[in-house]
């Protein structure tokens, strides 16, 4: 890290605090508040029990913020996600009743369990941060973020992402087995009489807002806007490899992810560096391989996206 900023600051008190219940999954912690610095969204792609769903509990509990659980499933509606106006008898008016969009932290737990009737209640939400009930188009919170999980192993009962909603998520991201020390710790801790508890918050979402405020004021030069721009237009130009590239959405996303990693390590000005450590989260699930298949299309994504790595030159800092 070469400087404390803010951003730096608050980032590693916010680590600090999740590493108290999640062991050894300090990256996978940064690139989730890194897309919540951006108010983008992740897809939390694993087998079930590796701490997703504890994970994003952590997050949202360490900001103050509120955090709405939905187990998706294929009877679940668009209103169960969004809300619904119902007749109040005792006033004799229409009320709203607020669906789990109306919160900070949306957590869809198996999101791809959901019919694409329902899925589509999301696609607003995610890209305007309003939703739109009974022709009215409300606000949601300047802090929205939707935290989705997806089991990639189980196809039977389930609704593939559609690309227009993959491609609305910032990141994809895998959590992983934790290493064997942390396993240790886990059992230890889920075997003790008081299993150890989601830590109280160590920041607010007014931290969050200067924290934006000062990722907006990193500084991008055009050596590092070419390199993105290069890598997503080499995606697109690849029809050998490719069916799908990286869209323009994917290079703002990128952008603005690469301006927050950069004040996360303390700097004001973003670096090539940057831009390849995000690339995998960022650009991977973008892409639809040639040959690729449901069962490896993640997998096909990552290694586009290494390889590309090492043949878009990188401009000299």
């Amino acid at each position: 890290m070469d400087n404390q900023t803010f951003t730096s600051t608050l980032t590693d008190k916010i680590c600090g605090n999740i590493e108290k219940v999640i062991y050894g999954k300090r990256t996978v912690a940064r690139f989730i508040i890194c897309a919540m610095f951006c108010g983008g969204h992740v897809l939390l792609e694993d087998v079930p029990g590796t701490g997703k769903t504890r994970l994003v509990k952590a997050i949202s509990a360490s900001v103050g913020a509120t955090c709405r659980r939905v187990q998706f499933t294929p009877d679940l509606l668009p209103s169960d996600i969004t809300g619904i106006n119902y007749f109040d008898q005792s006033s004799g008016t229409f009320k709203l009743r607020e669906g789990p969009v109306f919160s900070n932290f949306l957590l869809a737990d198996e999101i791809n369990r959901a019919t694409p009737r329902t899925q589509s209640a999301l696609l607003e939400c995610m890209e305007e941060s309003a939703v739109t009930i009974d022709g009215e188009t409300l606000p949601l919170s300047s802090l929205f973020t939707v935290l989705a999980t997806m089991n990639p192993l189980e196809f039977q009962g389930t609704f593939p992402l559609p690309e227009a909603q993959i491609d609305r998520f910032m990141m994809k991201l895998h959590v992983g087995y934790p290493d064997e020390n942390s396993e240790k710790r886990i059992v230890e801790r889920e075997s003790a009489e008081e299993p150890a508890a989601i830590p109280g918050p160590v920041a607010d979402i007014g931290e969050i807002d200067e924290a934006r405020r000062e990722i907006a004021r990193v500084r991008v030069s055009s050596a590092v806007r070419d390199y993105i721009v290069k890598l997503v237009r080499t995606t697109r130009e690849d029809r050998n490899q490719l069916k799908l590239g990286v869209s323009p959405r994917g290079a703002v996303a990128m952008t603005r992810a690469s301006k927050a990693w950069a004040a996360m390590n303390g700097r004001d000005y973003v670096i090539p560096d940057d831009v390849k450590e995000l690339a995998l989260p960022v650009l991977a699930h973008r892409l639809i391989t040639q040959t690729q298949s449901n069962i490896h299309a993640s997998k096909s994504g990552e290694d586009y996206v290494e390889h590309l790595l090492t043949t878009v030159t990188v401009p000299l800092e």
